[in-house]
């Protein structure tokens, strides 16, 4: 099988995760942020990530990949279970923690930003969102404040450092690939359980952390 991803997209991590949990051989394409021609002729649109299974037909959206990967190959490993305490946490971080990450991802040395076509036209999509990329970097230290209440009280619902709610399930799924982008993010300070957590499920999904790009 064969998955094209953004190294910095999140959607993209949910999909390298199973593979990685699940110790499947999977061949990783990660495409120029600016390379519209590939998945339109893949899936009709430019989304990624994109599976093509092993028959050639071609699959969008990160968590049907994951469902499909999950069932079909192996024994099933994720529980559907995602608790309203998680599924807050992700939606207050989610509405910030882009001001922090994406002005960075163009700094670090992706692939997908390898040429300064793809740097541009990424910018251009995200400074729509976000605003001007160096204002959010002169943020930071404000965006770093809000995060650290909000990792402290991620710290009290972590049950285990190789599952969040103690077995492996879709908040797995959901919340390491938040996790995982903000260790772009120079001077963050992770409580001692995030900190776990994030280290041993990189190591268990095969998705590597970013704390030696960080910036």
């Amino acid at each position: 099988m064969k998955l094209y991803v953004y190294d910095h997209c999140p959607f993209c991590v949910r999909a390298r995760m199973i593979f990685g949990l699940k110790n499947l051989p999977v061949e990783l394409v990660v495409l120029a942020n600016d390379d519209e021609a590939t998945p339109i002729g893949l899936v009709g649109k430019k989304v990624v990530p994109i599976l093509v299974k092993e028959d050639g037909t071609a699959m969008p959206e990160s968590l049907d990949i994951v469902h499909y990967v999950d069932e079909h190959f192996g024994e099933k490993i994720l529980s559907e279970h995602v608790r309203p305490e998680i599924e807050a946490w992700l939606k207050e971080v989610g509405s910030y923690y882009g001001h922090l990450t994406t002005a960075r991802f163009t700094q670090i040395g992706l692939p997908e930003f390898e040429t300064q076509s793809a740097v541009d036209y990424f910018t251009k999509k995200k400074t729509e969102f976000i605003g001007d990329f160096a204002e959010n970097i002169a943020k930071t230290e404000t965006y770093l404040t809000r995060l650290k209440g909000d990792l402290e009280k991620l710290a009290v619902l972590i049950q285990s450092e190789n599952a969040l709610n103690g077995q492996l399930s879709l908040e797995d799924i959901i919340v390491f690939p938040v996790l995982r982008n903000l260790t772009c993010v120079k001077g963050i300070e992770f409580p001692t359980a995030v900190l776990a957590y994030i280290t041993n499920m990189a190591k268990l999904s095969n998705v590597p952390l970013y704390f030696d790009k960080a910036i």
